[in-house]
């Protein structure tokens, strides 16, 4: 190593990554001594209500219900493209302003809900298969890690962001297994309903202030969709019988986790729209 070269000192953890670190290692320890909490009959097409076959495809509406992950999935990785190549090309003060953690952690996110149409499409088609449930759950830990990821660089620290995805999907994944091995879906809980604790606990912070800009997602929305989805599954079959047999719960289930990616969304295109303030509308690119 050079001996002229500065030796950067280490940053000290702040008190948010702290208390992150904190509520992580308690869901560890919670995952790992919760008691054994058996799957119960929901992993199988006698849970579904609307069974409905369309031009020879099974249980037709919940498969095709997984579109609008296929298609915000779609859309965000375009604008992320779109964002990044923009300030690729941008010169001035807006250069070196994008949250590079909370946007690689939007490229999971978005890169998983295209692996959740996937995998939830092809469970819905057998459902009594727990091979294929286990896929579908890994495919949903992927875009969860990049939520997780997001809010943590949102409202924690950006150093911290990415980190918090690659734990919360290593995590989601070793669930998974833990399920598929024994049939206990505590692990798959601790992670997702501890997970959301999490981001409902950084909803309440302020953005970190620091020499990039958040993102400023809006995760009460977030929230707001997941909670929405959850009523959704658990309503499944009173929904379907109130619909007259149009429309079951766990098909608006899935078009209500979908929503929950506009907030990301939403702030891709704040981020696209402020180098228009710094460059000349040669140099910006709009969304």
């Amino acid at each position: 190593m050079n001996a002229s070269m500065p030796i950067q000192p280490r940053r000290r953890l702040s008190r948010r990554e702290s208390w992150l670190i904190g509520a992580a290692l308690v869901l560890l320890v919670l995952g790992l001594t919760a008691p054994d909490l058996a799957a119960g009959p929901h992993a199988g097409s006698a849970s579904l209500s609307d069974v409905r076959t369309l031009m020879g495809l099974p249980n037709a509406v919940d498969v095709l219900s997984n579109l609008p992950f296929l298609l915000v999935g779609a859309w965000g990785l375009f604008l992320l493209h779109r964002v990044e190549r923009g300030h690729d090309h941008a010169v001035g003060p807006a250069h070196d302003e994008l949250p590079g953690s909370a946007l690689d952690c939007a490229w999971l996110f978005f890169a998983g809900l295209l692996v959740v149409a996937a995998a939830s499409a092809f469970y819905h088609l057998q459902p009594d298969d727990l091979l294929r449930l286990a896929g579908d759950r890994a495919a949903m830990s992927m875009a969860f890690a990049g939520v997780m990821g997001m809010a943590v660089a949102d409202r924690v620290s950006q150093r911290a962001g990415w980190p918090a995805a690659c734990v919360t999907l290593a995590a989601g994944l070793l669930a998974v297994a833990a399920f598929h091995e024994t049939g206990n879906v505590a692990p798959w809980a601790v992670v997702q309903f501890g997970g959301m604790a999490l981001v409902l606990w950084m909803a309440t912070m302020r953005p970190v202030r620091g020499a990039t800009r958040p993102m400023h997602l809006k995760l009460g929305w977030i929230l707001a969709a997941y909670g929405l989805a959850k009523v959704f599954e658990l309503a499944d079959g009173s929904i379907y019988e109130f619909t007259q047999h149009m429309v079951s719960g766990h098909s608006l289930k899935h078009v209500a986790a979908a929503l929950a990616a506009l907030p990301v969304v939403g702030a891709l295109k704040g981020l696209a729209r402020r180098p228009v303030m710094h460059n000349s509308p040669a140099a910006a690119v709009t969304i």
